[in-house]
Protein backbone atom coordinates (compact mmCIF):
# COMPACT_ATOMS: atom_id res chain seq x y z
CA UNK A 1 0.00 0.00 0.00
CA UNK A 2 2.95 2.49 0.39
CA UNK A 3 4.22 1.34 -3.03
CA UNK A 4 0.72 2.54 -4.19
CA UNK A 5 0.77 5.81 -2.03
CA UNK A 6 4.29 6.51 -3.81
CA UNK A 7 3.21 5.51 -6.93
CA UNK A 8 0.18 8.78 -7.09
CA UNK A 9 3.05 11.34 -5.68
CA UNK A 10 5.75 9.91 -8.02
CA UNK A 11 4.13 8.65 -11.05
CA UNK A 12 6.79 6.19 -11.97
CA UNK A 13 4.60 3.21 -10.94
CA UNK A 14 0.91 2.81 -10.91
CA UNK A 15 -0.32 3.48 -7.71
CA UNK A 16 -4.11 3.02 -7.80
CA UNK A 17 -3.78 -0.17 -9.74
CA UNK A 18 -0.86 -1.53 -7.40
CA UNK A 19 -3.70 -0.86 -4.30
CA UNK A 20 -6.64 -2.75 -6.10
CA UNK A 21 -4.21 -5.57 -6.88
CA UNK A 22 -2.95 -5.89 -3.26
CA UNK A 23 -6.72 -5.45 -1.71
CA UNK A 24 -8.09 -8.64 -4.54
CA UNK A 25 -5.07 -9.99 -3.21
CA UNK A 26 -4.82 -9.75 -0.15
CA UNK A 27 -8.70 -10.59 0.05
CA UNK A 28 -8.27 -13.77 -1.74
CA UNK A 29 -5.27 -14.90 0.02
CA UNK A 30 -6.95 -14.67 3.40
CA UNK A 31 -9.92 -15.73 1.97
CA UNK A 32 -12.59 -14.80 4.87
CA UNK A 33 -15.85 -12.33 5.00
CA UNK A 34 -14.49 -9.95 6.13
CA UNK A 35 -11.44 -9.89 4.06
CA UNK A 36 -13.71 -9.90 0.74
CA UNK A 37 -15.63 -6.79 2.26
CA UNK A 38 -12.44 -5.10 2.99
CA UNK A 39 -10.87 -5.59 -0.55
CA UNK A 40 -13.92 -5.08 -2.27
CA UNK A 41 -14.91 -1.85 -1.04
CA UNK A 42 -11.27 -0.70 -0.23
CA UNK A 43 -10.15 -1.74 -4.10
CA UNK A 44 -13.92 0.42 -5.46
CA UNK A 45 -12.28 3.20 -3.52
CA UNK A 46 -8.47 3.26 -5.37
CA UNK A 47 -10.61 2.46 -8.47
CA UNK A 48 -12.75 5.81 -7.96
CA UNK A 49 -9.78 7.77 -7.34
CA UNK A 50 -8.30 6.47 -10.37
CA UNK A 51 -10.94 7.36 -12.44
CA UNK A 52 -12.04 10.43 -11.09
CA UNK A 53 -8.13 11.57 -11.44
CA UNK A 54 -8.34 10.75 -15.28
CA UNK A 55 -12.20 12.37 -15.78
CA UNK A 56 -11.04 15.50 -14.04
CA UNK A 57 -7.32 15.47 -15.95
CA UNK A 58 -9.07 14.75 -19.29
CA UNK A 59 -12.13 17.33 -19.51
CA UNK A 60 -9.06 19.97 -18.56
CA UNK A 61 -6.67 19.23 -21.57
CA UNK A 62 -10.17 18.96 -24.08
CA UNK A 63 -10.88 22.09 -22.79
CA UNK A 64 -7.64 23.98 -22.81
CA UNK A 65 -7.13 21.65 -26.55
CA UNK A 66 -3.83 20.12 -25.42
CA UNK A 67 -2.96 17.16 -27.45
CA UNK A 68 -1.34 13.95 -26.20
CA UNK A 69 2.08 14.87 -27.92
CA UNK A 70 3.11 17.26 -25.30
CA UNK A 71 2.12 15.20 -22.23
CA UNK A 72 4.22 12.77 -23.80
CA UNK A 73 7.18 15.32 -23.94
CA UNK A 74 6.65 16.43 -20.50
CA UNK A 75 6.87 12.99 -19.66
CA UNK A 76 9.80 12.41 -21.47
CA UNK A 77 11.26 15.36 -19.65
CA UNK A 78 10.05 14.62 -16.64
CA UNK A 79 12.20 11.66 -16.43
CA UNK A 80 15.24 13.21 -17.52
CA UNK A 81 14.73 15.83 -14.38
CA UNK A 82 14.36 12.89 -12.16
CA UNK A 83 17.77 11.99 -13.10
CA UNK A 84 19.22 16.17 -13.26
CA UNK A 85 17.75 17.08 -9.71
CA UNK A 86 16.80 14.32 -7.53
CA UNK A 87 13.42 14.20 -6.09
CA UNK A 88 12.07 17.75 -7.41
CA UNK A 89 13.22 16.78 -10.89
CA UNK A 90 10.29 14.98 -12.23
CA UNK A 91 7.99 18.15 -11.28
CA UNK A 92 10.40 20.41 -12.41
CA UNK A 93 10.81 18.48 -15.72
CA UNK A 94 7.25 17.92 -16.35
CA UNK A 95 6.58 21.89 -15.71
CA UNK A 96 9.59 22.86 -18.11
CA UNK A 97 8.16 20.17 -20.49
CA UNK A 98 4.75 20.88 -20.73
CA UNK A 99 5.32 24.55 -21.43
CA UNK A 100 8.17 23.96 -23.60
CA UNK A 101 6.13 21.49 -26.10
CA UNK A 102 3.13 24.04 -25.81
CA UNK A 103 5.24 27.01 -26.84
CA UNK A 104 6.12 24.85 -30.02
CA UNK A 105 2.59 23.89 -30.60
CA UNK A 106 1.12 28.11 -29.95
CA UNK A 107 3.80 29.62 -31.16
CA UNK A 108 2.37 32.52 -27.79
CA UNK A 109 4.29 32.61 -24.67
CA UNK A 110 1.34 33.47 -22.41
CA UNK A 111 -1.03 30.96 -24.56
CA UNK A 112 1.10 28.35 -23.70
CA UNK A 113 1.89 29.38 -20.01
CA UNK A 114 -2.17 29.69 -19.59
CA UNK A 115 -2.73 26.05 -20.55
CA UNK A 116 0.50 24.35 -18.99
CA UNK A 117 -0.76 26.04 -15.39
CA UNK A 118 -4.41 25.08 -16.56
CA UNK A 119 -3.13 21.35 -17.09
CA UNK A 120 -0.68 21.35 -14.30
CA UNK A 121 -2.85 22.40 -12.31
CA UNK A 122 -6.07 20.16 -13.46
CA UNK A 123 -3.53 17.55 -12.67
CA UNK A 124 -2.52 18.52 -9.08
CA UNK A 125 -6.25 17.74 -8.45
CA UNK A 126 -6.64 14.79 -9.65
CA UNK A 127 -3.56 13.61 -8.07
CA UNK A 128 -4.78 15.15 -4.95
CA UNK A 129 -8.32 13.10 -4.99
CA UNK A 130 -6.65 10.35 -6.34
CA UNK A 131 -4.33 10.37 -3.02
CA UNK A 132 -7.50 11.05 -0.66
CA UNK A 133 -9.39 7.88 -2.14
CA UNK A 134 -6.20 5.92 -1.66
CA UNK A 135 -5.65 6.79 2.11
CA UNK A 136 -9.29 6.12 2.67
CA UNK A 137 -9.03 2.58 1.09
CA UNK A 138 -5.62 2.42 2.95
CA UNK A 139 -8.16 3.18 6.49
CA UNK A 140 -10.42 0.69 5.11
CA UNK A 141 -8.09 -2.34 4.90
CA UNK A 142 -6.56 -1.20 8.47
CA UNK A 143 -10.10 -1.47 9.15
CA UNK A 144 -10.54 -4.72 7.79
CA UNK A 145 -7.41 -6.36 8.94
CA UNK A 146 -8.21 -5.34 12.40
CA UNK A 147 -11.91 -6.94 12.09
CA UNK A 148 -10.55 -9.93 10.60
CA UNK A 149 -7.59 -10.80 13.31
CA UNK A 150 -10.39 -9.58 16.07
CA UNK A 151 -12.96 -12.36 14.65
CA UNK A 152 -10.87 -15.36 14.41
CA UNK A 153 -9.37 -15.38 17.08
Amino acid sequence: MLVALAGIIFPILPGSPVAIITMIAWAWIIGSTASWATGIVAAALALMGWSASLVLTGRTMRRERIPNTPILIATAAAIVGLFVIPFFGIFIGFALGLFGAEYYRRRDAMAAFRSSLEALKAMGIGMLVELGCIITAIAVFGVGVLIHFLTAA
